[in-house]
């Protein structure tokens, strides 16, 4: 049994609480632990999850939140940096999904969020999963 930390930039309630719910049952589905903290935005998201892995107290992270596309460049700059950012950690070795949704428009975020369809929340769960199992082998 791991213990995850979910990062969530909570803008958007209903759709976070769809991820979470999607990312939490992933997790209890295979007997994880979970904590869920809150940052302001997507792109304190990196932040927080190197914050907390120095702690050790963490065995993965799963990110959560959703852009949805505006009227100016603000969009680009969260999701590719928000991403660039989880990327560096994993490719430190932190095992990391990607729950952070950017869409066009809330019609798509509900469909990625919500658990009978997309379910982009308890994808971004089974990916963390599967990163701690990956790095556990190349470990032993």
């Amino acid at each position: 049994m791991a213990k995850f930390l979910i990062v969530e930039a909570r803008f958007y309630d209903h759709l976070n609480d769809l991820l979470i719910e999607g990312a939490v049952a992933a997790l209890e589905d295979e007997g994880h632990k979970y904590e869920v903290v809150t940052v302001p935005g997507a792109l304190e998201i990196p932040g927080a999850v190197a914050l907390a892995a120095e702690t050790g107290r963490y065995d993965g992270f799963i990110a959560i939140g959703v852009v949805i596309r505006g009227e100016t460049y603000h969009f680009e700059v969260v999701s590719n940096e928000s991403a660039r950012g989880l990327m560096a950690l994993s490719m430190d070795g932190i095992p990391i999904g990607n729950g952070i949704l950017t869409v066009e428009n809330e019609a798509q975020a509900l469909t990625r969020a919500r658990r009978d369809e997309k379910d982009k929340g308890g994808e971004a769960a089974k990916a963390a999963i599967a990163m701690l199992a990956l790095r556990e082998r190349f470990s032993a």
